[in-house]
């Protein structure tokens, strides 16, 4: 390829000398393009290549490198919880060629990170947005990034919307125990009963129900908390739960403390939420229960050397295991061992042991031994027996000297030696065998003042163990002893010896003290081969003198380990025989507790192996002497030694430790006990003690804490409780806690003064609270004024250990304010509006209360029926307002909606009144009835109402009076406005109740709806109602058709025989002919609904068919549809009714006014009527030969769907009410009798007033159409005119408004007044034919002239309206009608078949206009016959030939038919009266009208017609026409139109406006003479033949003299009044049009003024 190239053409770029390139297929050539800019812009430019192919270029562009950054426009941060935090990240990048230096501005709650840094080209960087709200609410924030070259402070920036969405977090405790939570004050953790040294693990959930991630911390509530920790833990001490997630916490509960109940709470705190959760902890410590199956262990009388077992049960019937140990030396120290020496007895379990008794000397042996039990107070047990040998024979120990001992030798401290002494003592008395025994305790006895103040055994067994010198014991607790021994302890080998001694064998001294009054006999038993040894091992012992013995250690064995309890009895020497055994005295026991080692030295000591449970050991915080028991167990395998290090502590010296040593043997274990009395100067985080284990540096270390801690109670809001403002009389509850801080359970008790025991009070008043335990109380505030209250009650609680001790006091101050309390309503008067009878409305009223304290008051409803005719009684009648809540409390300042329920039971205006009482605390009634509101309501049933009415089809000629009257409008709608009776109710909405095809009904109203007549296969009678819904509810209606009423059976139900009725029934509504759409409804209040009813005539004769009407919950009305359908040969009338009432008539009247009734023809062909005057004539002879009743048209014709009116003038002789049957003949027809009714009345009793005003009759049927009717093309603004009462010879105008309705056709209108003659006499319609553009109104002038004879007008105009496109396509068809049918007169068809044939081919075929023919050369012939001669013969039997007739008729092209117009009616009603009787009755109206006396005369009836003679009032007139009228006036027009514009006219009538007026008066057109009636009494028709002509015509002459000279005298004033009758038209006129505004502000015009000429 050969290419030639153009360089570009600027000097900044530049490229290769223009010249041929060759390219090769599949090669490339690359040139080189240099660029030199001058100055900083853009640059463009192109090279151009051509070839032999043709040309193309290359753009060439330089450009600007500018910074720009890629952002999102939006970044979405997750859903975020209050005071939390949630982040994202976005891509920031680099999308310019250059280094780009960005800073970002962003406002809380966001965050970016980094706020700013450098980019290089295309390099990006992530963004991490933090949201950290602060609120709960919906953040939108733009964050805005500036960027450029870096120190451009001035560059670019690009935004970013950062969206998030913040929630309040919220947590719950879920799987908690939640008994008595209300009183609690929220969620509770039972652990129930715990055994002491055990744990026990509950567990609860965290539960987050909220849409967001929520933070926590669980920790325990401030104060309260233990000194050495608390027996509660919990695993979690915070954490995260996630939306709808829970987290599970275990608690674990271990108690230290025996009988102990601990309280703990936990406080559930969730950051950013609103609420805090407090869980409370609960848990009771239990201890082992053990009990002695026997107390005394009586072993009786041994030989010297011999052995007795015996058996004791030692029992636990706790829950708790319990370890034991027995306080005695089982290694042969002791003559009574026990086996098991200690152990473990399970729970609920028994465990028996082996109690041995191995005396060595022949004395009496007691001894009471301690059974230590862990965590409880030691069982005590007593072992006797009596030692025998073959020379000294001791009196025999029983237990009753026991019993003896402690009742009389107890609080002696001299031995009895006589019996007299014992006598002496109330206490003992002799049995039946003369045995010592104790007196039964009496009721009413007490024991001696030695017994109480006895000790108690734990007490005496420390001072057995202490060897009867307790430094800790006191002299009103205690006895003095009556022996003691010192040390009670001895130590070989330990550091308290020399430790130079070389040689095991050690010695050391024990002293004992006689503190009794008799000498003692002191025996030690000895046991051979042990390491210890005591010498002398028995002695006498005189009153109050001590002796030493000397205890020996010689250890056997090396490296070993030894202890022992060595026991010495004690006992009075007396003579045996002396002594009576009855007076025999236990003996006393003491022993010395010994250890030591045969370690030699340097050789090293047995590591000890033990535990010591628990490490630390609290004393109550009360100053008693209190006791406490550690276990000390040897886990190892070789035995140990223990000693307490009393250089350990200084504070040991308050604490006494039993055993303070001893030996413990593998897998043993030593129980000891801790005796102190707390002081409050001990060591407040208490002190620590050592036992040396195994005379070596081995230590166990146990902390004491026994410190004296005062009671802590806390009350809530710093001891003080404010109440809020209370009513006088009410009361007002507060809740207030009560918290004890202290280690102590305590009792507390409110002590309220007595006077302030009216005003408050306390629940509960008493009560006990755990360590760390709050109890939320009840408080309630009652004032008795209205004034401030300032009340303290004291609270006093002491520790529970001592009742009534130590008590202590708080105050509480309590603040209440007695105020007077009122509510009232925000609305006095509540107007509910319209409620359905029996139906149900909620109501609320807003109730206020805007006093400063609570209203408790009860609420009561008076009702009361507003309507006169209605009497409520309470007592049978309930209230028809029922009110939710009767009873409440409203809260100070605050509105409380009250509801209620509001049910009618009858159609009335219900009234209530709501009244309140308000209520003291007790809930009695404190105040009188005060009303607050009333409610006011009407119950009401549903209404419904026709406004109106429409016909169309067959009917369509019929006006709205007419249609009224056919349907029984009025009736229908006074009864839909009616009350429902109780029968109607039966079924509130349409139900299937009936089985039959006929159904029962429920009401008694029944209204024919009447669809007139029309000619058989005519178009159906179609009447449409327009249903209006003039009440406030809504209304739901249904034409229930019988079938809608039947319950539809099983076809095995059906019967199958039906009655005739019921076949007519299913007839009519198998072929429809009666149709209802739509059947049923809803009509909102003021809403409106047209339904079409619709008659088909398919078959010839009268349809009757029955349809009930029904409103829900409302009227049931029963309408009879009836029609008739006339054979279309057969001439009928159709009547509206058979009963006709005449407008009453004064007697006497000469002129009596003239009145009609209507006859329609409901058939297809003209009929002649004729009413029967013989029974006038007869009317005439009954009532003195005066015509009561003449018909002035007896004979005439009416044309098929027309209407006619008979003219009757009704002249009554008598002021009665007449009745009259007058046959009516139809030609070729059935005659119809018709009743006429008619009242007279006297006008002199009357007086004055009448009450048969025309003007004051209420219209039958609505003057104006509201709504237009579907379909319907224009409408008329009135409907119906009406005149009132008004002269004869007078003129009235009114005007009206014909409306285009379509939004697409114009209409043409026309008014049709040439077929109504006598219309056209007295009514004029201006202008006659208009047409109307879519949605145009055209004014329309209604003039009418009343005849000079008093009349009752009613009268039907009709406006026949058609649409232009109607009439155009008629007019289409048409022309191409005529054009066919010329055509077919000048063409003719040769029959000849050869010259047919042979001009076949040349003759074309004529070119002929109208539709295209498929078959026949020519179109059908014309015909221009009616399609009802055809019609007419449907339902007959044809012939052949008539059929082949027919389908040949068929074939013919019709002439073209105009369209059907549609009707508009417009009633025009007017009565006419006689000068003299108008100016009698209407004074005040009569100059009002204008008379005209250019009367246009209604023509006279033949005579041939009638024979009945006419009233003399009613004379011939002859109907007079002026031709000139119209020029006259035309003339005058123009005339008056150049002197009103002549400026000189003007300025004179300026100047003749301050001269008088003067007037021409005319006389009054005087009335016209009544003439009257003929002396000769016309007779009937066939007495008088003729009238008397002569007279007659004579009469009119003058008449029309008369009538011809007013006509000229008043001509001026009929001109004046025409003038003005059309200004005032054409004013209205351009009013119409927008030319006119009649409500614009007049303005005033400033003339020039008049020039001197």
């Amino acid at each position: 390829m050969h290419n030639e190239f153009r360089p570009p053409v600027s000097k900044f770029f530049t490229t290769l000398i223009p010249q041929i390139i060759v390219v090769s297929p599949g090669t490339s050539f690359s040139i080189p393009v240099t660029f030199r800019p001058l100055q900083r812009c853009e640059y463009e430019d192109s090279i151009e290549f051509q070839s032999k192919d043709g040309s193309f270029q290359v753009c060439l562009r330089s450009i600007i490198p500018c910074h720009t950054l890629e952002v999102p426009d939006s970044v979405l941060l997750p859903l975020c919880a209050v005071q939390h935090s949630t982040h994202t990240t976005f891509l920031l990048k680099n999308a310019s060629k250059l280094q780009t230096c960005f800073h970002w501005e962003c406002a809380a709650p966001f965050q970016l990170s980094p706020e700013q840094g450098l980019l290089r080209p295309g390099q990006g960087c992530h963004i991490t947005v933090v949201f950290r709200p602060h609120e709960a609410l919906v953040y939108q924030q733009q964050a805005y990034c500036r960027f450029g070259e870096e120190g451009d402070k001035a560059g670019s920036c690009c935004t970013v919307l950062l969206q998030g969405l913040a929630k309040y977090p919220c947590l719950q405790l879920r799987n908690t125990i939640t008994k008595n939570q209300k009183e609690q004050g929220g969620p509770v953790l039972h652990f129930g009963s715990v055994a002491v040294g055990q744990s026990l693990q509950k567990y609860f959930d965290i539960f987050n129900p909220s849409p967001v991630t929520a933070s926590f911390s669980l920790s325990r509530l401030s104060g309260g908390v233990p000194l050495l920790g608390s027996e509660f833990s919990c695993d979690i001490t915070r954490g995260k739960v996630a939306p709808g997630e829970s987290l599970q916490a275990t608690v674990t509960y271990t108690p230290a403390v025996v009988d102990t109940v601990s309280v703990e709470c936990l406080s559930l705190k969730c950051r950013g939420a609103l609420n805090k959760t407090l869980l409370k902890l609960t848990g009771n410590c239990i201890g082992p229960k053990v009990s002695l199956s026997s107390s005394v262990v009586d072993f009786g009388c041994v030989e010297e050397r011999g052995a007795v077992v015996q058996t004791v049960d030692l029992v636990n019937s706790s829950p708790v295991e319990a370890i034991y140990q027995w306080d005695l030396d089982c290694s042969g120290h002791s003559v009574f061992s026990m086996q098991p020496a200690s152990g473990i007895v399970r729970p609920h379990s028994r465990v028996t042991m082996k109690a041995v008794y191995r005396p060595t000397q022949p004395i009496v042996h007691h001894r009471r031994v301690a059974c230590f039990i862990l965590h409880r107070d030691p069982e005590f047990l007593d072992l006797i027996g009596t030692c025998h040998s073959e020379l000294q024979k001791p009196a025999v120990l029983k237990p009753e000297h026991l019993l003896l001992y402690r009742l009389h030798w107890y609080s002696r401290q001299d031995p009895p030696d006589t019996l007299s002494a014992m006598h002496q003592d109330h206490n003992i008395k002799l049995d039946q065998q003369g045995v010592f025994c104790p007196l039964e305790e009496q009721p009413n006895q007490r024991p001696d003042s030695a017994a109480v103040t006895s000790s108690t055994p734990i007490e005496d067994y420390y001072q057995f163990c202490l060897g009867g010198m307790d430094p800790l014991s006191s002299s009103s607790s205690s006895l003095s002893p009556r022996l003691s021994v010192v040390p009670h302890e001895l130590l070989f080998n330990h550091k308290t010896l020399s430790f130079l001694s070389t040689s095991f064998t050690s010695s050391q001294a024990v002293s004992i003290t006689n503190h009794t009054r008799g000498t003692l006999s002191l025996v030690w038993t000895v046991v051979q081969d042990s390491p210890f040894s005591i010498f002398p091992s028995s002695c006498d012992l005189a009153p109050l003198k001590s002796t030493s013995f000397r205890v020996t250690y010689d250890p056997k064995q090396l490296n070993t380990l030894h202890g022992a309890q060595l026991e010495c009895f004690a006992y009075f020497k007396q003579d045996s025989r002396h002594v009576d055994e009855r007076l025999l005295c236990p003996p006393w026991c003491v022993t010395v507790r010994v250890i030591g080692h045969s370690f030699q030295p340097g050789k090293e000591h047995f590591i000890p192996h033990c535990s010591l449970k628990p490490h630390q050991v609290v004393f109550p915080g009360l100053s008693v002497l209190c006791y406490r028991t550690v276990l000390l167990h040897n886990v190892g395998d070789l035995p140990l030694t223990f000693c307490l290090d009393p250089h350990s502590n200084p504070a040991l010296a308050s604490v006494s430790v039993v055993p303070s040593c001893g030996l413990i043997q593998p897998g043993d274990h030593q129980i000891l006990t801790l005796r102190t009395t707390p002081t409050e100067d001990s060591p407040k985080q208490g002190f620590s003690f050592y036992l040396q284990l195994n005379a070596a540096k081995h230590t166990q270390e146990l902390t004491v804490l026994s410190v004296v801690e005062k009671l802590c109670v806390s009350l809530e809001g710093d001891s003080s409780l404010y109440f809020q403002p209370t009513a006088v009389g009410s009361q007002t509850q507060r809740t207030h806690r009560l918290r004890n801080l202290s280690r102590l359970p305590l009792r507390f008790h409110w002590i309220i003064p007595e006077s302030d025991l009216e005003l408050i009070s306390v629940q509960p008043a008493a009560g006990e609270l755990h360590p760390n335990e709050s109890s939320i109380q009840t408080w309630s505030f009652s004032p008795l004024a209205e004034r401030t209250y300032t009340l303290k009650p004291i609270l006093t609680f002491w520790p529970t250990q001592t009742p009534e001790c130590n008590e202590s006091h708080l105050t509480l101050t309590v603040v209440g304010m007695g105020s007077k309390g009122f509510i009232e309503a925000e609305r006095a008067v509540l107007d509910v509006g319209e409620t359905l009878v029996g139906s149900y409305r909620s109501v609320e009223v807003p109730l206020v209360n805007n006093s400063p304290c609570p209203v408790s008051f009860c609420l009561s409803v008076q009702q009361k029926l507003l309507d006169e005719e209605h009497i409520c009684d309470p007592k049978t009648e309930p209230s028809a307002l029922q009110l939710d809540c009767e009873r409440g409390i409203i809260a100070s300042r605050s509105t409380m909606i009250l509801r209620s329920t509001v049910k009618p039971h009858r159609r009335a205006q219900y009234l209530w009144s709501i009244s309140y009482q308000t209520l003291d605390s007790s809930g009695f009634v404190s105040s009188p009835p005060q009303v607050v509101c009333e409610v006011r309501t009407k119950g009401v049933f549903p209404t419904l109402q026709v406004t109106d009415a429409f016909s169309s089809g067959s009917v369509g000629g019929l006006n709205k009076v007419h249609l009224w009257k056919l349907f029984s409008l009025d009736s229908l709608n006074e009864h839909l406005l009616s009350n429902p009776s109780s029968t109607e109710l039966t079924y509130r909405t349409p139900t299937r109740h009936s089985v039959r095809s006929c159904p029962s009904i429920f009401t008694k109203v029944m209204l024919d709806f009447n669809f007139s007549a029309a000619p058989l296969n005519s178009h159906p009678s179609t009447i449409v109602l327009m249903f209006h819904n003039p009440g406030s509810i809504p209304v739901d209606w249904t034409f229930l058709f019988p079938e809608d009423q039947q319950i539809e059976l099983e076809y095995w139900a059906e019967t199958g025989e039906f009655s005739s009725t019921e076949l007519y029934q299913m007839k009519v509504q198998d072929n429809q002919l009666f149709n209802v759409s739509p059947r049923s409804g809803t009509l909102l209040p003021g809403q409106q609904r047209a339904v079409h009813l619709s008659y088909s005539h398919n078959f010839v004769g009268t349809d009757q068919f029955p349809i009930v009407f029904k409103l829900s919950y409302g009227r049931e009305i029963l309408l009879n549809f009836q029609g008739v359908t006339v054979e279309r040969d057969r001439p009928y009338l159709h009547f509206n009714s058979n009963r006709h009432v005449f407008t009453s008539v004064t007697i006497g009247d000469f002129t009596p006014p003239s009145q009609v009734y209507e006859i329609y023809n409901g058939g297809a062909v003209p009929v002649r009527y004729e009413v029967d005057t013989a029974v006038l004539s007869q009317l005439q002879v009954d009532n003195f030969n005066h015509p009561v009743l003449c018909c002035l048209n007896p004979v005439g014709l009416v044309l098929p769907g027309e209407t006619a009116m008979l003219e009757f003038i009704f002249s009554p002789l008598e002021a009665k009410i007449y009745y009259m049957d007058i046959p009516i003949h139809i030609q070729d027809g059935d005659s119809t009798l018709v009743r006429f009714e008619g009242c007279g009345f006297d006008s002199q009793k009357l007086g004055s007033s009448n009450p048969f005003k025309y003007s004051d009759a209420k219209p039958p049927a609505p003057c104006v159409q509201r709504v237009p009717f579907l379909g319907q093309v224009a409408f008329l603004s009135e409907d119906s005119v009406s005149l009132g009462d008004i002269p004869v010879c007078s003129r009235s105008s009114r005007i009206f408004f014909v409306t285009n309705m379509s939004r697409r056709d114009t209409v043409h209108c026309t008014w049709d007044l040439v077929r109504q003659s006598n219309l056209q006499q007295v009514v004029q319609v201006h202008p006659e034919k208009s047409s109307l553009c879519p949605g145009e109104s055209v004014l329309c002038v209604l003039t009418f002239t009343s005849t000079d004879y008093p009349t009752i007008y009613q009268l039907d105009l009709i406006c026949q309206v058609t649409q232009e496109a109607a009439l155009a396509r008629y007019h289409d068809a048409l022309q191409r009608w005529e054009q066919e049918r010329e055509r077919q007169h000048d063409e003719f068809t040769i029959m000849d078949k050869d010259h047919t044939e042979s001009q076949g081919e040349s003759v074309a075929a004529p070119v002929r206009k109208g539709p295209l023919l498929r078959k026949y050369k020519t179109l059908p012939p014309i015909c221009a016959s009616s399609s009802c001669e055809t019609l007419g013969t449907i339902c007959t039997k044809l012939t052949k030939a008539e059929r082949r007739a027919q389908r040949e008729t068929a074939k013919v092209w019709r002439r073209p038919e105009p369209p059907q117009p549609a009707l508009l009616h417009l009633e025009v009603t007017a009565r006419s009266h006689g000068p003299l009787e108008f100016l009698t009755h209407f004074p005040d109206q009569f100059n009002k009208h204008y008379r005209c006396f250019q009367l246009v005369k209604p023509q006279r009836p033949e005579t041939s017609l009638s024979s009945t003679p006419l009233p003399a009032g009613l004379l011939p007139q002859t109907h007079i026409h002026h031709p000139e009228r119209d020029i006259i006036i035309h003339i005058l027009d123009s005339l008056l139109r150049d002197i009103l514009d002549d400026e000189a006219f003007a300025q004179s009538l300026i100047t003749l406006a301050s001269r008088p007026v003067t007037y021409k008066r005319h006389l009054l057109p005087t009335p016209q003479p009544q003439i009257l009636l003929n002396g000769t009494k016309p007779g009937l028709k066939e007495q008088h033949g003729t009238v008397d002509s002569e007279e007659t015509a004579g009469c009119s002459g003058n008449r029309l003299q008369t009538q011809t000279t007013l006509s000229t005298e008043h001509a001026h004033a009929d001109m004046s009044e025409d003038i003005l009758l059309n200004t005032l038209q054409n004013l209205m006129m351009e009013a119409v049009r927008g030319e006119l505004v009649l409500t614009v502000h007049p303005r005033t015009i400033i003339l020039p003024p008049v020039s001197a000429r």
